[in-house]
């Protein structure tokens, strides 16, 4: 019986991996150093080796001729495996075992000892199948482990997994696998079966496998089920993938490319009949127009053909343009009920896109006299102000009115000011601790108190006030009157720094006259203790308390 290429070929080392090099080296070193852990979760792309590698880590922890990690692939254990007789090694496929029964069953037998392996190893497929209730069983089961019992977990979907699943478990991601790793693998397959192929038959099947293995020598596989003369040719792989050819496109993008609407229509027409579909060719015209973009700057393409290289021409500006039509008129060509029109429509509309360069060339003779216009009204209106001010006669200014009006509480701040006198060190320690939480008070609260907050600055504190300078006094009448922030400002502060200060909001303007009045206040109490008291100081920086230089330019020391 035929053998499939996916299951002929799957990997059977670490080394044979394609494209899961940080994977496969992680795992290798996690057995030869004997640091297996009880629980690992693969996620990833379907086809890019999470069932393979469970089975190759399983043979590897049981191996007992295992050398840097690796499995011998010789010994009866690792023959046994591969082949899915080992009863210590149990492979179970979640979509038809998906609930709390078969998990509960699970969890009773993995309580015994394995038979004839080192590890009892548990590989569930599609796990994230799983219902909420066997999520639970499973969850039981990893809290409490049994000695030398390994569950390998398996999914694509890996955001359905609940988070208590995955802060039991070592996850490993699997990547999408590159396009050239799976045409370099593809092509090793074909020359130890003494199969010819073509470069770019190839690099269509691994375009069209999107990142799986598997799923591209699937592809492979029914391209040689296709081929007659054990060749692997580019118009197979073309009928197979349903791709449109190298040659369509290049004449597609050539009249495209001279504005010659009709003969790319042409074009469009051939393609359709030759039973291509619209959304297929959308797609390969995207993939044709960034294999332009990068070449043009400077890196590799496939493409080889002379035509793709005249359509080098084309300017990165209407590639640009063209790549956003293409990506406009896609979901109407793959979800609308005649795609062939919305085909059309679009092939009309890239062969009138034009550069913003030549646009603006030609627009620029339009946009001078237009502007000459502009100029003469602006001239015309000039004279008709000056003439009105000189004969209308002087009128009152009219006082702007203010949108808003917002009470100030000076009262209360000149009295936390004169606590920053009495008490300086206290004072400074209070607004130290303000200053110091307040990028967790920022990164704490929503997107609409922040972007409040951002606009302030705390510039005095107490133990039950934070004062906080508004650039705009607009934000500080709405800092005001949010309840639910003071709450969680205070919640913050009483966690951060021990304790909890309502927020006073400010404008800055009005907070610097404040400051100021503040200022000619202590300077009029000290002038009248006399020039003795003055001289005490010493000078005008043992005067100020530490760390309240703010009032430095307010104050003045003069003698009697």
């Amino acid at each position: 019986m035929y053998q499939a290429l996916y299951r002929k070929y799957r990997s059977q080392t670490f080394d044979e991996m394609v494209g899961q090099e940080v994977v496969a080296t992680t795992l290798k070193q996690a057995v030869a150093s004997g640091k297996i852990s009880h629980a690992y979760l693969f996620s990833g792309p379907r086809g890019t080796g999470k069932t393979s590698a469970a089975k190759i880590f399983a043979k590897a922890m049981n191996c007992p001729n295992q050398k840097d990690g690796e499995p011998c692939n010789h010994c009866d254990i690792c023959q046994d495996i591969t082949n899915g007789s080992l009863e210590d090694v149990i492979e179970i496929d979640a979509a038809s075992n998906n609930g709390v029964d078969e998990i509960r069953e699970i969890r009773d037998k993995s309580t015994y000892a394995p038979s004839r392996a080192t590890y009892k190893v548990y590989i569930i497929d599609e796990v994230h199948m799983l219902s909420a209730g066997a999520f639970n069983a499973l969850l039981k089961t990893l809290e409490e482990p049994t000695e030398n019992v390994v569950f390998i977990l398996a999914t694509t979907e890996l955001h359905k997994i609940p988070a208590t699943i995955l802060s039991r478990v070592q996850r490993f991601e699997f990547k999408a696998i590159k396009q050239s790793a799976i045409r370099k693998h593809m092509a090793e397959i074909l020359r130890k079966e003494g199969i010819g192929y073509e470069e770019e038959a190839l690099t269509l099947i691994a375009r069209q496998a999107e990142g799986g293995m598997r799923d591209a020598l699937s592809i492979l596989d029914q391209a040689l089920s296709l081929s007659v003369d054990n060749q692997v040719t580019v118009a197979i792989a073309e009928e197979i993938t349903g791709s449109v050819g190298q040659a369509a496109l290049d004449d597609y993008v050539s009249n495209l490319l001279t504005h010659d609407s009709l003969a790319a229509l042409t074009n469009l027409t051939t393609i359709y009949d030759n039973g291509k579909s619209m959304s297929r060719f959308a797609t390969d015209l995207l993939d044709y127009l960034r294999d332009l973009l990068i070449v043009q700057t400077g890196g590799e393409s496939s493409r080889t053909s002379k035509a793709f290289k005249d359509n080098l021409s084309l300017e990165q500006e209407r590639i640009f343009i063209m790549i956003e039509v293409v990506t406009a008129a896609m979901p109407e060509i793959k979800n609308g009920t005649h795609p062939k029109i919305y085909a059309e429509m679009m092939t009309i509309k890239l062969s009138e896109t034009v550069p913003p360069s030549q646009t603006d060339a030609c627009d620029t003779s339009v946009l001078e006299a237009e502007l000459g216009q502009l100029k003469d009204q602006i001239a015309q209106l000039k004279a008709r102000l000056e003439s009105t001010d000189n004969a209308a006669p002087a009128s009152k200014p009219i006082k702007s009115k203010k949108s808003f009006s917002f009470k100030v509480d000076k009262t209360k701040i000149l009295t936390i000011m004169e606590e920053t006198v009495v008490d300086s060190q206290q004072s400074r320690q209070y607004l130290d601790a303000l200053k110091s939480s307040w990028n967790e008070i920022l990164d704490s609260i929503g997107p609409q108190d922040r972007a409040l907050l951002l606009g302030s600055e705390p510039v005095l504190a107490n133990s039950e006030n934070a004062i906080l300078a508004f650039n705009a006094a607009f934000n500080a009448e709405q800092a005001m009157k949010r309840t639910d922030l003071n709450t969680m400002f205070g919640n913050i502060m009483s966690q951060a720094a021990g304790f909890s200060p309502q927020i006073m909001a400010v404008p800055k303007a009005d907070f610097e006259e404040i400051r100021t009045e503040f200022a000619q206040k202590v300077r009029s109490q000290k002038g009248q203790e006399g020039t003795e008291a003055v001289q005490d100081n010493q000078n005008q920086e043992e005067f100020i308390p530490k760390d309240f230089e703010f009032l430095s330019d307010k104050i003045e020391l003069e003698d009697d």
